[in-house]
């Protein structure tokens, strides 16, 4: 929403101050930082996939903002990234600073990371990971595990 405002200032008048991200669900094709060897990212992959079954792929520019043309317009001149410290996705909140600063991006960007929490701060039961990903969505180990 936020590039939409800086993108589109001929039809929209809005003074947006600033955007928070909290866990951002950003992904990609190319795996970075510690998501290679991350027993989650089939699930990861699937979950786009899922949600969005017209996407282009992984490197759709709504979950990939790397592959998005327009990132650099982004309506506000501040950005707060939160991220969590066990989420497999955090290395892409912290990519993100890096993608909007080469992109010329002239706003403020601070990242903070949630030590000891999962994304959005919740925990899957365990044997989530192997049940398969229909599995998983269709059944009630998807929910709110209270401890691993």
């Amino acid at each position: 929403m936020a590039i939409r405002v800086g993108s589109e200032t001929s039809r929209v008048s809005i003074n947006l101050q600033g955007i928070i991200l909290l866990h951002p669900y950003f992904w990609g094709e190319d795996r970075i930082g510690s998501e290679g060897e991350h027993p989650w990212k089939s699930f990861v992959d699937g979950v786009w996939i899922f949600a969005y079954p017209g996407t282009s792929g992984l490197d759709d520019p709504l979950i990939n903002p790397d592959k998005d043309p327009k990132v650099s317009d982004l309506g506000c001149s501040r950005v707060l990234v939160c991220v969590a410290d066990k989420d497999i996705l955090k290395d892409r909140g912290w990519y993100y600073k890096v993608i909007l600063g080469k992109n010329g991006w002239k706003g403020d960007i601070e990242v903070i990371e949630d030590k000891g929490e999962n994304h959005a701060f919740f925990l899957l039961h365990p044997s989530s990971v192997n049940a398969g990903f229909q599995n998983v969505l269709l059944s009630s180990n998807f929910l709110i595990s209270p401890a691993i």
